[in-house]
């Protein structure tokens, strides 16, 4: 089986996505990108995460033509290959549909730097317009709105992240659902008080030495 221990990831990290409450149902997908063998391995369409199998997951090539796999892939597959296409440094990307974050999208707004942990998409959550959903459009949308954040909000929709592995992609979904969470009750309050750019670019300096090192 091509690709067997980064779809055995998928299942388990979308797993992870239900279990923390980022997504409901077959909502959202996950993807991996080996790039020494230029192939991705995606979560199939509709199949509900308690169910998915291994061998469920999909590997498809950077034209989206399946290599591996009996099922369809994910309707977003094309947001997942642009975004590997773009950024040569992101090998994972997340969609969720998690509840603050989608509040933020559907409101059309992005999530400024109410809270340092922002920085874990950057100095902030930028906003792609909408398309409607498994589109070529949607897809551009998204790419444009990246830039060299790790986070993008869909208008309408959901959120994206992306890292270096599935871990790294996951734990920016976690932090970023609780900053959307902050920032709406922050706004159902009084006023938010927001950070500064400069402030922000010391925050995503310590991150870079933040934890244990191996």
């Amino acid at each position: 089986m091509l690709l067997k221990n980064q779809r055995t990831e998928i299942v388990e990290f979308g797993k992870k996505l239900v279990k923390s409450g980022l997504t409901t149902g077959t909502g959202g997908n996950l993807s991996f990108m080996d790039r020494d063998a230029n192939l991705v391995a995606v979560s199939p369409s509709g199949i509900d995460y308690d169910d998915m199998l291994a061998e469920d997951v999909v590997v498809v090539d950077m034209s989206a033509e399946i290599v591996d796999g009996k099922l369809k892939p994910s309707s977003e597959t094309g947001i997942h290959l642009g975004l590997y296409r773009k950024r040569h440094d992101i090998s994972a990307v997340i969609h969720t549909h998690s509840p603050y974050a989608t509040t933020m999208a559907c409101l059309n707004a992005e999530i400024p730097a109410v809270h340092y942990l922002v920085g874990f998409s950057g100095s902030k959550v930028p906003l792609a317009p909408y398309a409607t959903f498994g589109t070529e459009a949607l897809a551009k949308n998204v790419c444009g709105a990246i830039g060299r954040y790790n986070a993008v909000l869909m208008a309408n929709h959901g959120l994206i992240t992306v890292g270096p592995d599935l871990l790294r992609a996951f734990c920016v979904a976690e932090e970023i659902e609780f900053v959307a969470r902050i920032y709406y009750q922050a706004k159902n309050i009084g006023v938010p008080v927001i950070l500064t750019d400069q402030e922000m670019k010391k925050v995503i300096k310590k991150f870079s030495g933040y934890g244990q090192k191996k």
